[in-house]
């Protein structure tokens, strides 16, 4: 049996989602939660073969959770499964050790066959996002631009984002430059938007 833990905020989805997989005779839903922060202790809990892991998620993505999974769990295979198909965010998953990425609205069928693929060692990508993750590149922002222009993506003030991320005016001012125009916006609001649609924040 393929022992399976779901992670998914959304309690109709996950259920439906359990479901399903309750269906096939050789895959056992072993865990679900409903939170970034609970995968990690749950799966050292219950052990799963494969975690099935959405993206945005309350008390911490699902990037960052297969991070912590390929680290404390080396054993377990992470399929992520998610709304948003950004071209970044496959990037960063795979970068984080996810064996997988597939979109939600990709055929129910396909996500047993997914986690059977990523159970037996096989990278299972959607074809169309794998294509155009390459065609779009790396994230062109630092890693402190990132972070500066995440901490003003809720319209805060740069008199804010300086305060929150321990820095000067001055310097959030220089990111928040630099990241506009290297993503051609022509304001930060959009800046932090285009780098949201990409996957880069």
């Amino acid at each position: 049996m393929i022992r399976v833990l779901l992670a998914e905020d959304q309690e109709l989805v996950r259920g439906a989602m359990a479901a399903l997989l309750s269906l096939e005779p050789d895959i056992e839903v072993v865990a679900q939660v409903g939170r970034g922060d609970e995968v990690l202790p749950t799966a050292l809990d219950s052990r799963p073969h494969v975690a099935l892991l959405d993206i945005e998620m309350p008390g911490g993505d699902g990037i960052s959770a297969a991070g912590q999974l390929r680290r404390q769990l080396p054993d377990c295979r992470i399929l992520i499964l998610t709304t948003f198909g950004r071209p970044g965010y496959l990037r960063r998953a795979m970068a984080a050790g996810a064996s997988g990425f597939m979109l939600k609205d990709a055929p129910a069928a396909e996500l047993a066959v997914a986690i059977r693929r990523t159970m037996g060692g096989e990278r299972v990508v959607d074809p169309q996002l794998a294509a155009q993750a390459l065609t779009e590149g790396d994230s062109p922002l630092s890693g402190r631009e990132t972070e500066v222009l995440a901490a003003s993506a809720d319209g805060a003030s740069v008199a804010q984002v300086a305060k929150r991320l321990f820095l000067s005016e001055g310097t959030v001012r220089n990111h928040l430059s630099a990241a506009i125009q290297k993503l051609h916006a022509g304001n930060r609001a959009e800046a932090a938007r285009i780098a949201e649609e990409k996957g880069w924040l």
